[in-house]
């Protein structure tokens, strides 16, 4: 095909690892159906995610770097979330929205037939509609917590179909004590949703009617009021992620030591790259690790600025049946390998996608933002069990840790759990349902690639 007449999307992910990863493996995907593609973002993020892309889809996928204007109190090198503390969001928001003459630019010069963008980029619509180019807007979460959006322009006029999650006191607190402290309250993560929501031409969610059908058509008729393309899971597979991953010292020492371990004997715990623990919460989820008397592998990240210790002598009193494994971790890869059996997740929607697509039951500890609405809504799909938390202050117990750990790995009462979760690999697991959902996202989009004009 010509290539200046193939079909063109531009992506533009939020600036955290969380949303750059999803965009790009959606990226793949359609580029794996001839569409070419534009990607978005800052130079530092870009090298983060170009040894991503497989050797035969390079020629159709485009990293463009677009330098991120300064901000005060916004370091030089920070570009993404995991290089701020978790309350300094807000300084690299306003650098984001400094990326709108560029992308304007960019596509004065090279027009896309659509834009795929994220939650933060509210200013979005207005320039795609002033070069009559639709867009999507992306939602890395599912249909039960997009249920909870309003905006202010709409109402339900019937109740949601049950079961729709509810945020816990001290989930809102923690959530209001990051947002006052944003003082233009149009860089509030509510204002960018409602703004993106509005303004797009359709919904692109992460989610699947075999998930939750019900949800999905009452969020789109009564929440977003607008079409809803579902995209399943698109998660990486395991071969991908091996084939991307050159052999190393340090990956094969992973492999080596889950190599030794028993079928479904290990539990994983990954709480993502900005869990914003404190000490005393660090110390009971290890030491609750260490009462399970289970073997485990924890990918262990210390956020930035947050000085967080293991409690002392824990890696040693472990070191028999645990491992602390520190900074990056192919966790598909890991969660792929027939020793572990259980996720301990911090329930980002990304990271229970990889783990349900792969049958691991999941341990839920939630942390921040949505979190809260996704262990909800695991737990009642039967396929995890949350750590138990003080409604008023989140605080739990390392008691409550193991309990948990060992009903979801071991205990006869968690077999439930493990069958259940085992069953989910049908949906997120599934090749060739997610397959479908991708050839039906690039049929709708080559059909509505018209609708502004």
């Amino acid at each position: 095909m010509d290539e200046e007449n193939r079909f063109h999307v531009v992506m533009l992910p939020w600036l955290a690892m969380g949303h750059l990863i999803p965009f790009l493996e959606l990226s793949k995907c359609l580029a794996q159906r001839g569409i070419k593609i534009s990607y978005l973002s800052s130079p530092r993020n870009i090298e983060r995610v170009q040894s991503r892309i497989p050797t035969s889809l390079k020629p159709l996928i485009n990293l463009i770097p677009l330098p991120l204007p300064p901000v005060q109190d916004l370091p030089p090198n920070a570009e993404a979330t995991i290089d701020l503390p978790f309350n300094k969001g807000h300084f690299l928001q306003k650098a984001f929205d400094g990326l709108e003459t560029s992308l304007r630019h960019f596509i004065k010069h090279s027009p896309p037939n659509w834009i795929i963008y994220d939650f933060s980029a509210h200013w979005l619509p207005t320039v795609a509609a002033q070069h009559h180019i639709p867009c999507a807007f992306l939602t890395l979460c599912s249909a039960a917590t997009a249920s909870l959006f309003r905006q202010s322009s709409s109402s339900s006029s019937s109740s949601p179909p049950s079961p729709q999650p509810q945020f816990r006191q001290f989930e809102i607190n923690r959530v209001r004590t990051i947002e006052t402290e944003v003082n233009d309250p149009k860089l509030s993560v509510g204002h960018r949703f409602a703004k993106c929501i509005m303004g797009c031409d359709v919904v692109l969610m992460r989610t699947c009617s075999e998930f939750e059908s019900e949800m999905l058509g009452y969020v789109e008729r009564e929440i977003l009021r607008k079409p809803i393309a579902q995209l399943g899971g698109f998660a990486p597979s395991v071969c991908e992620t091996e084939e991307l991953i050159s052999s190393t010292d340090e990956f094969d020492k992973i492999d080596d030591w889950l190599n030794k371990q028993n079928p479904e004997s290990v539990l994983y715990v990954a709480l993502g790259s900005e869990a914003a623990l404190n000490q005393d919460e660090l110390d009971e989820l290890a030491l609750g690790l260490e009462l399970s008397d289970l073997p485990f592998f924890w990918v262990f990240r210390n956020p930035p600025s947050s000085n967080l210790e293991l409690p002392n002598g824990f890696i040693g009193r472990t070191s028999d049946r645990g491992v602390v494994w520190e900074g990056w971790a192919p966790q598909v890869r890991i969660l792929g390998h027939a020793s572990v059996g259980g996720f301990l997740t911090h329930c980002g929607w990304n990271s229970v996608i990889e783990g349900l697509g792969l049958g691991r039951a999941l341990v839920l500890f939630p942390c921040i933002w949505e979190q809260g609405l996704n262990a909800r809504l695991m737990e009642s799909k039967g396929v995890g069990v949350e750590v138990p938390r003080d409604e008023s202050e989140g605080s739990f117990t390392r008691e409550a840790v193991a309990r948990t750990v060992r009903r979801v790995m071991v205990d006869e009462d968690g077999e439930v759990v493990r069958r259940n979760a085992r069953e989910m690999k049908r949906v997120f697991g599934n090749r060739e349902l997610h397959d479908r959902y991708m050839d039906e996202l690039v049929k709708y989009l080559k059909d509505h690639e018209k609708c502004k004009e």
